[in-house]
């Protein structure tokens, strides 16, 4: 049995794409892997393929935007399959050669792990273990993530991982630390006994192994308990779970105090249900703290749970970004997509958040393109009907996604062979329209919103 600590390095992987930028992306799911090692013994150090503050970056201002900013790109092969798409691909992150030279600089490690998110960045996925396995030829990789759990049999093939891990995983992973190393994680002295079945039991994500902070992601739930058809939350996160009140004042208040961080960003998948218990408690609890701190909510927000309560609150606490689930004013018509959201309960939401104080360039609805069987005149109506009510209409593209219920429409409607390979289900690609990638669609959408 080993008794010294073993070395685990985890790693987050350049994104190839036609467009890529940081709008308060981050790995949340492998950095609060790593503070969990960390409880239980273990020696961690942590990569970032897409650290726009790396040491060698040029200088720019950290807080751009409120904490958003462009990925350093760097020109890339077009994918096989996609010589048709009249955009230019590229590498987004730091350069091969400063995470070569970043690799070589640290201790040997026992085990690497490395994340994946959105089902088509794969081929950054593969890029980055290939180096990897370059430099540390004989050390054991783990692959987990979206991609390796959407497509897994795909990762298993073509990602050169050594193992391919679904879902979550956080008990496997401590189990294969284990068997990989020799050594027993065990949780440590004075820390919270952690539980993966409760929320309130995980440490705080290591932010601290950033090179810098300049926001942070907050996740106070897990799952959702709407079964939307474009979406595949239920398969990523069975269920649906809530952080106390509590935990979440608590987990703001550390950062706003030890890191002087003043950008909030919510993950969550459903942060206003069920808010007399959870939402409103949190929002009184920050406005009783009085701290001069601003949240976001890109994930968007579900309109039925917007009321003049929570309206009000979040104004008050600081909200800056608010995004809302709409995906398509086609009320009549939208039962094979959701059933979350009517016509009243969108204009009463507008009404909520206007009155509350929320301007044009706080609001935005999220509206969805590119749908199986969507027409364009469709979406230029939803765009259209938005903006008469004030706020901001933003067109979110459609990422076919397998494992959901509009995943058999999709096959049937892309003029790609989708179950072939992740790279065709690119929404900037358009895969779901019979007809070629034209820029005339995606313009057309931008002029009607300006």
């Amino acid at each position: 049995m080993r008794k010294n600590s073993p070395e685990i390095l985890l790693i987050n992987p350049w994104i190839h794409d036609f467009a890529a930028y940081d709008f308060w992306a981050k790995p949340v799911g492998l950095l609060s892997l790593a503070s969990i090692l960390r409880q239980h013994g273990l020696n961690v150090s942590y990569m970032d393929c897409l650290d726009r503050f790396h040491p060698n970056m040029p200088k720019t201002d950290p807080h751009a935007r409120n904490g958003r900013g462009p990925y350093l790109k760097t020109r890339a092969p077009r994918p096989e399959g996609l010589q048709d798409i009249d955009r230019k691909f590229s590498r987004y992150g730091i350069k091969k050669r400063w995470f070569m030279e970043d690799l070589r600089t640290i201790p040997r490690p026992d085990l690497v792990l490395v994340t994946s998110l959105m089902t088509y960045w794969y081929p950054g996925v593969k890029e980055t273990i290939k180096i990897i396995k370059k430099i540390f030829p004989n050390t054991p990789l783990i692959l987990g993530g979206i991609y390796a759990t959407l497509f897994y049999s795909h990762a298993l093939q073509h990602s050169e991982a050594d193992i391919v891990i679904k879902g979550e995983g956080i008990k496997e992973i401590l189990e294969l630390t284990e068997k990989l190393t020799g050594f027993t994680p065990v949780n440590k002295k004075g820390c919270p006994k952690f539980s993966a079945d409760s929320l309130d039991t995980y440490p705080y994500p290591a932010f601290d192994l950033q090179h810098l902070i300049n926001y942070i992601p907050l996740i106070t739930s897990k799952g959702c308990p709407f079964a939307c058809s474009y979406c595949a939350s239920n398969f990523l996160n069975p269920g649906f779970k809530q952080r106390s009140p509590e935990s979440v004042i608590q987990e703001i208040e550390y950062w706003y105090k030890k890191y002087k961080v003043k950008e909030f960003v919510f993950y969550d998948d459903a942060l206003l249900v069920d808010s007399a218990n959870h939402a409103v408690p949190i929002l009184e609890g920050i406005l009783k703290k009085g701290y001069n701190i601003c949240f976001h909510t890109p994930n968007a927000l579900h309109i039925r749970e917007i009321t003049e309560t929570n309206a009000a609150l979040m104004f008050k606490a600081g909200f800056k970004t608010l995004r809302l689930g709409l995906e398509t004013t086609l009320f009549e018509d939208r039962s094979s997509m959701d059933h979350k959201v009517t016509e009243y309960d969108f204009k009463k939401a507008v009404t909520c958040l206007k009155s509350a104080g929320f301007k044009k360039n706080h609001a935005g609805a999220y509206l969805l393109a590119g749908l199986p069987g969507q027409t364009i005149d469709s979406v230029k109506d939803s765009i259209r009907t938005v903006k008469q009510t004030g706020i901001t209409p933003i067109i979110a593209y459609y990422t076919p996604i397998p494992h959901t219920k509009m995943w058999p429409m999709a096959l049937a409607s892309s003029r790609y062979n989708l179950e072939s390979d992740p790279i065709f289900t690119n929404n900037a690609i358009l895969p779901c329209r019979r007809d070629p990638f034209s820029w005339e669609t995606i313009s057309s959408f931008k002029k009607l919103i300006l």
